[in-house]
């Protein structure tokens, strides 16, 4: 199976530095396309509150224009010109996004962290990595930290 169309999710933690690094490899190992991905989860969980409560749309456009820059200062400038890449930011559901761009982009190959940061900053461990292992249409690479000094 040629390798064509690689996606590397991130949270910006230290597991997608990890990924990002590992996927930028193999993009130019196969002169792959690469997508770098980041869903927005949602600010409110609704399984959790009764609120009906709606991000407007202006902070929203906002929030996204700051997570595109940030995507393009930690990574965009990091790839080199030889390999195609695009920046993509969702919001939703973090593991049924990053399913939704796999299904639509008939990608070859994901690349994510082991575990990321929840919505309140902390580790948690694997579960949208768990979901997307085992639901994604296509092979998962799951990535640990690299050491500090490499």
């Amino acid at each position: 199976m040629p390798i064509k169309r690689i996606v590397c999710c991130t949270d910006f933690s230290r597991n997608a530095e990890a990924a990002f690094l590992t996927a930028r490899e193999m993009a130019e190992k196969y002169t792959a396309k690469l997508f770098i991905l980041h869903v927005l989860p949602p600010l409110i969980n609704p399984l959790l509150t009764d609120a009906e409560w709606v991000v407007p749309a202006e902070p929203e456009k906002s929030l996204i224009l700051n997570i595109e820059e940030r995507m393009e200062n930690e990574y965009g400038a990091r790839i080199g010109e030889e390999t195609a890449f695009e920046l993509v930011v969702r919001d939703g559901h973090v593991s049924t996004e990053i399913l939704r761009f796999l299904d639509e982009n008939s990608i070859d190959l994901v690349v994510m962290g082991s575990y990321g940061l929840s919505g309140a900053g902390l580790v948690f461990f694997g579960s949208v990595a768990k979901r997307v292992a085992h639901k994604a249409p296509c092979s998962v690479m799951i990535v640990r930290p690299r050491e500090k000094n490499t």
